[in-house]
């Protein structure tokens, strides 16, 4: 593998992960903001405000940037251990066959870190659609 995938210019590193499910678009949509909010994102209360934060049983920290009903949420996101936080963003796509959910996250501080959350997201994304109903 190229040691430069996923290096941006602006962004740092970056990656992307996308499944097409079978479930219409406002299930999908449900589930990211209430129903499956446990299983993406942690043991956490996540709000439906920009602004609004949150922090997961596990330490995750992060605040909502922005939110389009039905399309976008893009959030920040620290780990505890880390020492700056990233953009992390879910992105929601009608499909012909149900919907497309792309995970986004950039400014990722190395290339270890960026194979450590494309294999975390990776992970999370095959239970979003295992759960779904891919």
């Amino acid at each position: 593998m190229d040691d430069t995938t996923g290096l941006t210019k602006d962004a740092g590193w970056e990656l992307g992960v996308r499944r097409t499910v079978d479930a219409p678009l406002e299930d999908v949509w449900e589930y990211f903001i209430v129903d499956g909010v446990e299983t993406w994102l942690g043991d956490a209360t996540l709000g439906n405000r920009k602004g609004d934060t949150f922090e997961t049983s596990d330490g995750v920290r992060g605040e909502i940037r922005s939110l389009t009903a039905q399309m976008r949420l893009r959030i920040t996101w620290q780990p505890e251990d880390w020492d700056h936080d990233s953009t992390f963003q879910v992105t929601l796509t009608p499909a012909a066959s149900g919907t497309t959910i792309g995970f986004h996250q950039e400014r990722l501080a190395s290339a270890s870190e960026r194979e450590e959350m494309l294999a975390h997201w990776t992970s999370v994304l095959d239970t979003v659609a295992e759960e779904l109903g891919a």
